[in-house]
């Protein structure tokens, strides 16, 4: 397996690639067009949740498992390695809880407008980096999923594209919004979900 990353991909190490249930993928792009038909199916199930709180850690990991428990062995479990992006692997399951809890008191006491609240765990959550791999994406469908379950708003249009695992314009203005709120402002990535 020979992938070619692009900005703002996390590269999968060696012994995360090892467990791969697919031989035949050998391309990032056949990567891609695999791991979006298992989340799509995970975007139906999503669609279907009744009375189940989504802002915990197990609906979390069970989120990413439904993502992309066709394509790795270790969908839907914390990563163990560190990486170029995101807290360090021990301090994920803190992370991620405070996160959850934060997440709750915002809404709770309605400490900011939604959009804002939903691009501060957007931006959190992708900061975290908890997975190996499929984060971006990942926080997406989270965000979307809080979107509509939590505040009652229909999903957001994330730049009026979706697909922002391919390169080109929405995907660079999506990174740049990301690395502004890195930097403290969220006014970029407020305004790319806004659109």
């Amino acid at each position: 397996m020979n992938f070619t990353y692009i900005d703002g991909q996390t590269p999968i190490d060696e012994d995360e690639a090892s467990d791969l249930k697919l031989s035949h993928i050998s391309t990032i792009n056949e990567l891609n067009i695999w791991e979006s038909i298992n989340i799509q199916k995970a975007l139906d199930w999503s669609l279907k949740i009744k009375n189940r709180e989504v802002l915990d850690d197990q609906f979390l990991r069970e989120l990413h498992k439904k993502m992309f428990e066709d394509t790795w062995k270790w969908a839907g479990k914390y990563r163990i390695t560190n990486k170029n992006i995101g807290v360090d692997k021990h301090s994920i399951p803190v992370e991620v809880r405070t996160l959850l809890e934060d997440t709750k008191a915002w809404i709770n006491y309605k400490t900011y407008p939604n959009i804002e609240l939903t691009a501060r765990f957007h931006h959190r959550l992708v900061s975290i980096h908890p997975f190996p791999n499929g984060n971006g994406r990942h926080a997406r469908l989270m965000t979307d999923i809080i979107i509509s379950k939590k505040l009652e708003m229909p999903p957001l249009t994330w730049g009026n594209n979706k697909n922002l695992t391919n390169t080109g314009n929405h995907r660079s203005d999506y990174l740049t919004a990301l690395r502004s709120a890195d930097k403290g402002s969220l006014d970029l990535l407020i305004k790319f979900l806004e659109v």
